[in-house]
């Protein structure tokens, strides 16, 4: 999200103009992303979840339904309305940020009144918010943000950082309690104020949270404060009472927060976050019950059939084109997959309209052509819908011809994979994503790969296994990457630079590490012309998408179902409900 000017956050335009994106509103009913003028204050919205988040810390989440009660609870100096996912606007800042030095230092100034929840109670000051940067180079942390701020002096050596430590990273400066400035080694102001829209901007108060990040891992997760209209129901104690891991998470109002210091109304009184939920069951339950919404699964195939064109047709709210893009990853580190022609084998025999009917169908979105998805910077430079004409993508049914082609010129005469071994793939356990894991175990076995699929839940998936990659297995079948902000760089350089591979926290989950692919990026990083920088990332899509790091087969839209009495709102920027803008009728 930048522009310096760069893309659509431009840091001297942010007053007036990190997962949503494009103008094609495809909701069936519901409110979807506009606020509804139905709306009142009061009342419980229960929200069903199937899994947990990946982690309740706001500092390190990375999954789009932690983000969900991150940005409820927490207030980072950048934020999204619900109705506009490429424009963030000034939340804990009071104002725009202030670029100056040709693009090497960023200001903001961060607004007055705004307290830590009980039992804190203090205002925040701009030392909040340095600290809460820079505990995420603490290995107890190990915050997955770190790579936006690469660029920030002192950066670089922040990351030999030993456990329970918290550095003093120079290049973040506090001249006041009202200012915070981020001096650069590089013109990456641009991308650092993208990454401030994010939870990682959210102040952390370091005289209450340090010696929970002392511990290892971090207690400071379980032990937070909030600074946003809600907060994770705590008694007015040092703990999260209302978090229990894969049970519940209750939020309630935050008494120190007051409407007068921020944008969003706020008007539920209570959110109750339900886990463990089958998506079936919790699917009936939301369109016969009351004041219910789905939280983080994705709707049934017969519940979108049905209720997409049936007499409840207003309680499903699809979302415009996400900005996510979903695939099977492959692990280029570990045979036969470090051999580029078996990987664009792969690709070209998968039939990925299959995988999206398993997934429920067009409804949930359109087939990939390259990576950058519909209504995202570089989208149309790298090909549009029609994308770059590569032959292994070019078929969404798949195309066998070219797969044996490419299975022989990888050295498999019979066009097929002869080697006799088992190929590990972790899945997620929900619904969906294990029924896609299934059709795709049966796409593998048509080039002769025999995949045994393990489902496990969500958060085990990420950061036991595809997240790690000395516990990596070879298939990845579950993984995708909603963009962080609207930026070609934070859809491509995450997930694919060689420079990003982390040993925990990974999301380049191909663990792909090309030369051209990373020089590329380097010299695109500086870019800030906007056609220029949309221009060059849409060439290293091409890159990336032509070293075929898995099988992408999903642009995704968001399905999203609500009880009748819910006035629901959703966000494109999270594609999913705007707890801060839904309501009960």
């Amino acid at each position: 999200m930048q522009r310096i000017c760069v893309s659509a956050l431009c840091a001297a335009a942010l007053a007036v103009a990190g997962c949503g994106g494009g103008n094609d509103n495809t909701s069936t009913g519901g409110s979807s992303g506009k606020p509804s003028g139905q709306a009142k204050r009061g009342g419980t919205l229960t929200v069903l979840y199937n899994g947990d988040v990946d982690f309740i810390d706001p500092g390190i989440t990375y999954y789009q339904y932690g983000f969900n009660v991150a940005y409820m609870t927490q207030r980072p100096l950048f934020s999204y309305k619900p109705d506009n996912a490429q424009a963030p606007v000034p939340d804990l800042a009071s104002g725009p940020p202030k670029v100056t030095n040709g693009g090497k230092t960023l200001t903001v100034t961060i607004r007055k009144g705004v307290k830590f929840s009980p039992p804190v109670n203090r205002e925040v000051t701009s030392k909040d918010v340095k600290y809460a940067i820079e505990r995420g180079y603490n290995p107890n942390v190990a915050g997955e943000y770190l790579a936006y701020f690469s660029d920030v002096k002192g950066a670089a050596a922040a990351k030999d950082t030993k456990a329970g430590e918290t550095p003093d990273i120079s290049g973040i400066e506090t001249p006041d309690d009202q200012t915070i400035v981020f001096q650069m080694t590089r013109p990456r102001a641009a991308i650092v104020t993208g990454a401030l829209s994010m939870p990682v901007s959210a102040p952390v108060p370091q005289e209450y949270a340090e010696k929970y990040d002392a511990k290892k891992p971090s207690q400071y997760g379980t032990h937070q404060v909030a600074t946003g209209p809600y907060m994770v129901e705590n008694g007015g104690q040092a703990n999260a009472s209302g978090y229990k891991p894969g049970q519940y998470i209750h939020l309630v109002r935050n008494p120190s927060w007051e409407a007068k210091t921020d944008y969003k109304p706020a008007y539920l009184d209570k959110i109750n976050i339900q886990e463990g939920e089958d998506p079936d069951v919790a699917s009936r339950r939301i369109l016969s019950g009351q004041s219910l919404v789905n939280g983080d699964f994705q709707l049934p195939p017969s519940i979108l059939k049905s209720t997409s064109s049936g007499s409840q047709k207003s309680q499903l709210v699809i979302t415009p084109p996400t900005g996510r893009f979903r695939y099977i990853a492959l692990d280029t580190r570990k045979k036969p997959f470090d051999d580029l022609n078996v990987r664009k084998a792969l690709a070209a025999a998968f039939d990925r309209n299959a995988l999206r009917q398993a997934f429920g169908g067009p409804l949930v979105g359109d087939i990939p052509t390259h990576i950058i998805p519909p209504g995202q910077p570089g989208f149309d430079d790298a090909g549009g819908a029609e994308g770059p004409g590569l032959d292994f993508m070019t078929k969404p049914g798949g195309d066998m011809t070219v797969a044996q082609n490419y299975m022989k010129k990888a050295g498999f005469s019979s066009g097929k994979y002869t080697g006799g071994q088992t190929f590990q793939a972790v899945s997620d356990s929900a619904t969906n994503q294990k029924r896609v894991a299934e059709v795709a175990q049966a796409q593998f076995a048509k080039l002769g790969f025999k995949v045994k699929v393990q489902a496990v839940k969500r958060q085990t998936m990420y950061t036991k296994y595809c997240q790690v990659p000395s516990n990596q297995p070879p298939i990845c079948p579950s993984v995708g990457w909603l963009r962080d902000f609207a930026d070609p760089e934070a859809i491509l350089d995450i997930t694919f630079n060689g420079k990003n591979i982390l040993k925990a926290g990974n999301s380049n989950f191909a663990n792909l590490d090309d030369s051209k692919v990373n020089d590329a990026m380097t010299k695109a990083e500086l870019l800030t012309d906007k056609a220029e920088r949309n221009k060059a990332w849409g060439d290293i899509d091409k890159l990336v998408s032509e070293q075929a790091p898995g099988i992408f087969w999903l642009w995704d839209k968001q399905p999203n179902l609500k009880s009748a009495n819910v006035n629901g709102v959703t966000n494109e920027n999270l594609a999913t409900w705007d707890f801060a803008y839904s309501s009960i009728k």
